[in-house]
């Protein structure tokens, strides 16, 4: 069963809770999504620390559940 919207920001949010968290259905089709995330946490860690930080709050869903997540990670300016 495919994710949607919804539960992939729930996720996102609650495993960074100070996070700005934007996802969209990338292609309309429920599978290929994009996600802005800004967060504090993110300070001083480099990108791939940032999106395996994202993963790690996705709970294993990436690649069965969740097909494709294109992410895009910054810090608060």
């Amino acid at each position: 069963m495919a994710m949607d919207v919804d539960t992939i920001t729930k996720l996102i949010e609650a495993g960074l809770p100070d996070a700005k968290v934007v996802v969209r259905d990338m292609a309309g089709d429920g599978e290929h999504f994009g996600a802005e995330v800004i967060s504090e946490s993110f300070r001083g860690k480099n990108r791939v620390q940032q999106h395996q930080m994202v993963y790690d709050t996705l709970k294993g869903t990436l690649g069965g559940e969740l097909h494709a997540l294109a992410l895009q990670t910054s810090v608060p300016k």
